[in-house]
């Protein structure tokens, strides 16, 4: 006989599970004595269920199986589904497993008790309670069948502390769950030759779960054969070699204005694991809904995807990976009427990664681009949400498959915990993560974690004293009228050395690099605080300036009326 604990890590180790993170609670305690005797999963114990969750579905993204996460009842699963909305967003694969009160206490709100399949049914592919002991092994093996198939996505099971108690036969455990993945007809790859040679200004737009490193390389010597630019959706970026000359650029929050300009221009798109919504759409205006202007292309793993926002003149039910290795058998066409076409969504990409604001003491560009020219090209670099992203985004260069976790969700608190899953994945890769001072204090606690595990990443704190983002919003719809978004910080060199991490403060670009290197050769976790001047908003632009030009703006409207 086995316990139900220990039949759920049972299903774990049969599904390849070797990494899970939580914050211990409890309700599952049954679920952790297990893991207890099984030396080839990893627990991961973090501070805050958030992070735990944030983790997880980095782990998700990296691996391509999902990321485990297990959370304690009520207040534990409520903190982690940002990461389950995160997953849902970002198309990750991943599963959330509840602590749930007894079956006898349920239905009476019971300490902590919340129903969960109501809780989370909008937000995960599939939310359930295992309330049968014995249909443990057949309930595990759906949640992770789930959670790749077709479109991959978050999955949230409750677990009852009676059911985890319980005794159940031992084995019966069915081997890894199966995983369904949609490929495109021969019938599909013939009519997209067609509309292909047929077209005169094409440009392919990558993005979505669901590639790998093969793929990757699939879809580039696809892109070379006929010529194709290529962009990259919001937040994938590292899904196209960004230095190979058909590279365009990625279309993400505030995209390269020559980029949103070809898009809308463009007589065929052909959009390959993208769901193609708000942001790289700019809010559905350069790819307009329900009939682009462009002829359109859509392959997706989802069939209730395709045709749901935008009617298509050709849909391909088929996921990313399948999709590009199946493009190596079609015969390259004629693409000497868009070779001037490819030529100048590169010759705009660069001119885009030229900085237009200079002069800064501490120049967050340049930074980016001694990065960019530093790291190693496996290097994987972590985001967040916030303003300093756009650095980041613009001026470096991914250059390899699974180099860039960014929540295309836009949540803040992402980046450190990827970060800490990132390096527990690949400790042989220098990690880096990208943080706002708002950003970073959401999840700024799990510099422990980092400790306790010997996470050695290093965390770039972007310091500008506010919610940036939302400054920015500020000035530009309510100029002047600054409330809510300054910040009063710790000093996060002292804040990172009382967790016994490497710290150092950075005020001006010349003190970035050697900082940076003694921060790689420290052996253990580090952080910096890049102080950066609180004017200087984006790239582009300043706050001064978006001021001036609201009150304008809004200066001529009252004096027309």
């Amino acid at each position: 006989m086995r316990s139900g604990g220990k039949a759920i890590v049972d299903s774990l180790v049969a599904n390849g599970v070797d990494t899970v993170f939580c914050v211990p609670g409890e309700s599952y305690i049954a679920v952790l004595d297990a893991l207890y005797d099984v030396p080839g999963v990893r627990v991961i114990s973090c501070r805050h269920e958030a992070a735990a969750a944030n983790m997880a579905e980095a782990y998700g993204k990296l691996t391509g199986r999902p990321g485990i996460c297990l959370v304690t009842r009520a207040p534990g699963a409520t903190h982690a589904s940002i990461g389950v909305h995160t997953a849902k967003q970002d198309s990750t694969p991943m599963i959330l497993l509840v602590g749930q009160v007894a079956r006898a206490m349920q239905g009476r709100e019971a300490f902590q008790e919340i129903d969960y399949a109501r809780v989370f049914g909008g937000l995960a592919k599939w939310a359930a309670q295992i309330d049968d002991e014995h249909r443990i092994p057949e309930l595990m093996t759906r949640a992770f069948h789930l959670a790749v198939s077709g479109r991959p996505g978050p999955v949230v099971l409750a677990l009852p502390e009676d059911v985890l108690t319980a005794e159940i036969d031992e084995g019966g455990d069915p081997g890894p769950a199966t995983r369904v993945v949609p490929k495109p007809g021969a019938a599909d790859l013939v009519r997209l030759r067609t509309m292909l040679a047929a077209a005169e200004r094409p440009l392919m737009i990558l993005g979505g779960s669901g590639w790998d490193a093969d793929a990757a390389g699939a879809i580039r010597r696809f892109a070379e054969r006929n010529n194709l630019p290529v962009a990259c959706s919001f937040r994938r970026q590292a899904l196209f070699d960004n230095r190979d000359p058909h590279y365009a650029g990625d279309l993400g929050i505030g995209p390269n204005p020559a980029l949103a300009e070809r898009v809308r221009s463009a007589d065929l798109i052909l959009a390959v694991g993208a769901r193609l919504s708000e942001v790289p759409t700019s809010g559905y205006t350069l790819i307009e809904a329900p009939r682009p202007r462009q002829r359109f292309v859509h392959v997706y793993p989802d069939p209730d995807e395709l045709g749901r926002v935008y009617q298509t003149d050709l849909a391909i039910n088929a996921a990313p990976a399948p999709f590009a290795r199946a493009t190596a058998a079609l015969e390259p066409v004629d693409a000497a009427r868009w070779t001037d076409w490819t030529a100048g969504a590169r010759r705009d990409y660069e001119a885009w990664r030229i900085p237009t604001q200079t002069g800064a003491k501490l120049d967050l560009a340049e930074v980016v681009r001694w990065l960019d020219e530093r790291l190693p090209d496996d290097a994987i670099l972590c985001n967040g949400a916030g303003n300093y992203n756009t650095w980041l985004h613009r001026f470096f260069r991914y250059k390899a498959f699974g180099t860039g976790l960014g929540p295309t969700s836009g949540a803040m608190g992402y980046g450190f915990p990827a970060s800490i899953a990132a390096k527990l994945r690949h400790p042989e890769r220098i990690v880096v993560a990208f943080a706002g001072d708002g950003c970073f204090t959401m999840s700024g606690h799990e510099l422990s974690t980092a400790m306790q595990y010997g996470v050695n990443v290093v965390v770039l704190v972007i310091n500008n004293g506010m919610y940036g983002t939302i400054r920015m919003h500020q000035e530009r719809h309510y100029p002047g009228r600054v409330i809510a978004t300054d910040l009063c910080n710790p000093d996060f060199v002292a804040y990172a050395r009382s967790y016994g991490a490497h710290a150092a403060l950075v005020e001006r670009t010349a003190e970035f690099a050697p900082a940076f290197e003694a921060a790689l050769a420290a052996g253990k976790p580090a952080l910096l605080e890049l102080r950066t001047d609180p004017d200087a908003i984006t790239p582009r632009t300043t706050l001064n300036a978006l001021r001036e030009q609201s009150l304008a703006q809004q200066a001529a409207g009252t004096t027309a009326s």
